[in-house]
């Protein structure tokens, strides 16, 4: 479901961090963050791991901004033939990772509107809309999504090509969790499975899965602030 995924992209976020900081292991790939860029980038993973169901004509998603949400998701889901097909695929993942990581390099205005969408669809999947409720709902999402656009417009966002590709990585090793599966290796039709929830939004999912994900969330997101502030004091020290 929308909540579990978009726990998950955050999740694998904040677990990456520590490796792509580290120099010894990835080189000059190795890149610093910055408080600030870290929570902003488990927002941009967090959301862009509900991506890859606009794909679903009629789910929550694809109300998250009234009709123009619906029509995309429809149009979506004919191109991509279907639920669970396209986008559910790392090439999907991969091509959409490096076409934000376009935008916000060379089209910033663009990538504040996809950033708008992506904060909108990770709102309406956690949960935070009035239910059944429309045009609330959507009016609900564009303010909030505005306003965390606005909050995070002057960060340095080089980073988000890698966030979203690996928020929408997250969403379809979740769904591969699943008996349905998800075609990994599309355009080829086979169907990666390895169902260890046996049924979408049931008791394994609600009782074990998210609790686990909410657990490891608050623990990595407490290391991340805790290791910062040491090393901000630390190098204080020696200076002083």
């Amino acid at each position: 479901m929308g909540r579990t995924h978009a726990l998950s992209g955050a999740l694998a976020w904040l677990a990456v961090v520590p490796v792509i900081s580290r120099e010894e292991w990835i080189g000059e790939y190795a890149v610093s963050l910055s408080v600030e860029q870290v929570a902003a980038g488990a927002v941009v993973c967090a959301g862009a791991a509900l991506l890859p169901d606009i794909d679903h004509h009629n789910g929550r998603i694809a109300n998250t901004f009234g009709p123009i949400t619906k029509h995309m998701c429809k149009w979506i889901g004919k191109i991509s033939g279907g639920h669970r097909q396209a986008t559910h695929s790392l090439l999907f993942a991969i091509g959409i990772g490096l076409a934000m990581d376009a935008l916000a390099t060379h089209v910033v205005y663009a990538w504040w509107a996809c950033l708008f969408m992506i904060v909108g669809l990770g709102l309406r999947g956690v949960g935070l809309d009035f239910e059944g409720k429309e045009p609330q709902s959507a009016l609900a999402d564009c303010a909030l999504a505005a306003i965390a656009v606005w909050l995070m417009h002057d960060l340095d966002m080089s980073f988000v090509g890698f966030a979203v590709g690996l928020g929408c990585f997250a969403h379809v090793v979740g769904d591969c969790l699943t008996p349905r599966g998800c075609p990994v290796l599309w355009p080829f039709s086979w169907r990666t499975s390895v169902p260890l929830i046996p049924r979408t939004d049931g008791k394994v999912e609600r009782w074990v899965v998210m609790p686990l994900l909410s657990v490891g969330i608050a623990i990595l997101a407490v290391r991340s602030i805790i290791g910062d502030a040491a090393v901000t004091w630390m190098t204080a020290g020696r200076g002083g």
